[in-house]
């Protein structure tokens, strides 16, 4: 469970850090983004900044140019601490962003990208360059893909937004034209018996690939005309691997490496409700225990919710992903220390013991927060998407949080 909850809780992290990332546009162009491959040698890209700060030494603009030189040092300070990249690579987004009124701060995101990094890549814009990063934003499952015809079959497999092609087949079915000489009927008997084969054939080897994997959320199946039809409805798939069968299958004009591209393109909307649908699962599962006279083995709100996990009382905790709150330790002059939770840090915190001015000492995401403490009582953490009308429900109507309880709390 703990290391399903910190693959769920990088995920998070990932994406929140994106989300914020993409927001923000500088005064000119003085954001920095620098994409750098596991295969590249620190010392390069060391070399590559020095040399974009000498040139930066042209720029006219002299807040831009001491802007961007800030950053590139921001950056080279962060590299020096790493011997080589990491096996996915690293990329830092640096630059100077606009706060209130005329002040702006520095913001510095170091992201450990989910799949490599295939190019290096420095750039100054206005804006940070997320392109390459953001179709990983989608979960790290894999599918399995199979277009099928009487013709050809390929294999493949889905993981994020990038589909690798496992195994191509060109199969020696006969077209179903009458060959001179032979009995149509007997003609018609090979043509099965070679189609069987066939069948048999990318059946065998979808069991070799998709088996044994159990990241493998499920199976899409496309092609032209009836074919996918008939290779399902005659059970050529592996039982383990029928009942991953992604219902409906998918028309496709193609059944090449086009033809998996096309089925992912019209299976779009099959695979978001499929990544919905376990969250859906616990959100059915908290409104049956809410409807409850007693409540059921539920709760919800923030201060109820921490109080159940404290306890060790929360089997599952559910979290709306739209959860933008910060979870504070805050000092006052009085010497009044407390943890509270706010939408923004960066705002005027009042104590709410004698209302003095207070200074942040500890600052943390709440749901990041949650995720802590959790781990320390062996609770699940489940992301609930606010996508669906169950998750637009928890975060509306239950304030982003809520609880799946192992035991009824007093």
């Amino acid at each position: 469970m703990g290391e399903t909850n910190s693959e769920d809780k990088a995920r998070y992290d990932f994406k929140k850090d994106m989300q914020e990332i993409m927001g923000y546009r500088g005064r000119g162009t003085e954001l920095i983004s620098v994409y750098v491959p596991g295969s590249k040698q620190i010392s390069d890209v060391m070399a590559y900044l020095r040399n974009e700060q000498s040139q930066a030494s042209n720029i006219k603009s002299k807040t831009t140019m001491k802007n961007v030189t800030s950053a590139i040092d921001s950056i080279a300070a962060r590299l020096k601490t790493y011997k080589a990249p990491p096996e996915n690579g690293v990329v830092i987004f640096c630059g100077e962003v606009p706060r209130a009124g005329d002040q702006t701060k520095m913001v510095q995101y170091v992201i450990n990208p989910p799949e490599p990094i295939t190019a290096f890549l420095y750039r100054c814009d206005s804006q940070f360059f997320t392109e390459p990063l953001q179709s990983m934003l989608l979960d790290k499952k894999c599918y399995g893909l199979i277009t099928i015809d009487r013709s050809e079959a390929t294999i493949g497999i889905l993981s994020g937004s990038r589909i690798q092609v496992m195994k191509h087949f060109d199969s020696l079915v006969p077209s179903k034209h009458h060959q001179g000489g032979q009995s149509s009927v007997r003609f018609e008997r090979l043509i099965e018996i070679a189609a069987h084969e066939f069948f048999k054939k990318v059946a065998d080897n979808a069991t070799e690939i998709f088996l044994n994997k159990p990241e493998l959320l499920g199976i899409l199946i496309g092609g032209p005309g009836a074919t996918k039809d008939f290779f399902v409805k005659e059970e050529y798939l592996h039982h383990e691997l029928r009942k991953k069968v992604v219902s409906p299958l998918v028309d496709t004009g193609y059944t090449d490496e086009a033809g998996l591209r096309e089925l992912v393109e019209n299976a779009k909307d099959i695979i978001i409700d499929m990544q919905l649908t376990k969250e859906k699962m616990y959100m059915q599962r908290l409104f049956t225990e809410i409807r409850k006279a007693d409540g059921g083995l539920s709760c919800y709100g923030e201060d109820e919710v921490r109080n159940a996990v404290l306890m060790g009382a929360v089997d599952t905790l559910l979290l709306s992903e739209s959860l933008a709150k910060r979870r504070v330790t805050i000092e006052c002059s009085s010497g009044h220390t407390m943890e509270i939770t706010v939408k923004n840090s960066d705002d005027k915190i009042l104590c709410p013991e004698c209302g003095t001015s207070c200074t942040v000492v500890n600052d943390e995401d709440l749901i990041d927060d949650f995720f802590l403490k959790a781990e320390s009582y062996n609770t699940r953490v489940q992301i609930i998407s606010p996508d669906s009308e169950e998750g637009d429900m928890l975060s509306k109507a239950f304030g982003g949080i809520a609880a799946l309880l192992r035991y009824k709390v007093a």
